[in-house]
């Protein structure tokens, strides 16, 4: 079991925080989870389909609290930092479950590939933290970009080193002597030990001008949606939180446009532009059709819902956010 350490906001720091979910709450939320997936999946389906579906890297959190100063969710007391880092490098999934993720993901990230180069102006080199099976990277040289990976699974690394991908492992404070026109960090700020030293080490690395590219899941709209668990919108709630990974919240931090912009801010960043969206398509070959069907439609439905409304860009699950280095 891991060892936990109470935490003020890790953002700014105010100690002025509601809590949101107890432990009660989130064993409840876990629960719904795998009730909502065990009719969804197939009879058969191994153990190792379920890992970023129903297991996941951390354990549930003991207690959420949502800062009243910034608006960020944050879990406290929290893990350890050494102990987290241990989890995510020690991670050793099969062949199999690399490949499906790889093909999966690849095809959802050329959306980011988009946004990534309207938002930065043009093509350029490249550093992605947290790079896993290098879906991003494959989608990112398909676009004519030239990007590197990195991240502290050994066992990740070499499966997109093997894709034909270049992969460092390690974490930001390892790379020196080096800079780039853009940082994208998918699907991991929030996992990271110290986002504000990890943004702050990100600018470090960045030529002047050059982009900082985000996605994190959004604690506002988990904050909101969860309240609809109980009472007649619960299943539309259960629905769109577990489609996005939500349910249990197995995160570290849930962002707020707010919280993001006061961390970008801080660490000397400007021109920040926030993007809502929907988790990438984690339905399998292990996933009922009806439910990747079900899937794609509340993905489309929350995507959709984000371009057209300031109501739909707030209970969007995921933010991207594309910030410039001053």
């Amino acid at each position: 079991m891991p060892s936990y350490d109470l935490t003020p906001c890790p953002v700014c720091a105010s100690n002025d925080a509601e809590q949101i979910a107890s432990a009660d709450d989130v064993r409840a939320e876990v629960e719904m989870l795998w009730e909502f997936h065990q009719r969804r999946l197939r009879p058969g389906t191994p153990e190792r389909a379920l890992a970023d579906r129903v297991t996941f890297s951390q354990h549930p959190p003991l207690r959420l609290a949502r800062c009243h100063q910034c608006s960020l969710i944050y879990r406290n007391p929290r893990e350890r930092a050494i102990e987290l880092i241990e989890t995510y490098a020690a991670e050793m999934p099969d062949e199999a479950t690399l490949r499906t993720l790889h093909d999966n993901q690849r095809r959802a990230y050329r959306a980011q590939v988009q946004r990534l180069e309207r938002a930065h102006g043009r093509r350029g080199a490249g550093l992605e933290v947290g790079s896993y099976v290098g879906a991003f990277l494959g989608a990112a040289r398909d676009a004519g970009w030239t990007f590197e990976g990195l991240d502290v699974n050994e066992h990740a690394a070499a499966f997109a080193c093997r894709m034909g991908f270049r992969v460092t492992v390690g974490e930001l404070d390892d790379i020196t002597r080096r800079r780039f026109d853009v940082i994208a960090i998918w699907n991991t700020f929030e996992q990271l030990p110290g986002a504000a030293a990890a943004a702050a080490s990100a600018r470090r690395l960045l030529n002047t001008g050059g982009t900082l590219a985000l996605r994190v899941p959004s604690g506002d709209a988990y904050a909101s949606i969860r309240r609809s668990l109980r009472g007649p919108l619960a299943p539309v709630a259960r629905t769109v939180l577990a489609h996005n990974n939500l349910l249990g919240f197995p995160y570290r931090h849930g962002f707020a446009a707010r919280s993001l912009a006061r961390l970008l801010t801080d660490a000397g960043f400007g021109d920040i532009r926030f993007h809502g969206d929907a988790l990438v398509p984690v339905g399998d070959r292990w996933t009922r059709r009806w439910a990747r069907m079900e899937e794609r439609v509340v993905k489309t439905l929350l995507r959709g819902a984000a371009r057209s409304s300031r109501f739909g860009r707030r209970y969007s699950p995921w933010i991207e956010a594309y910030a410039r280095a001053r």
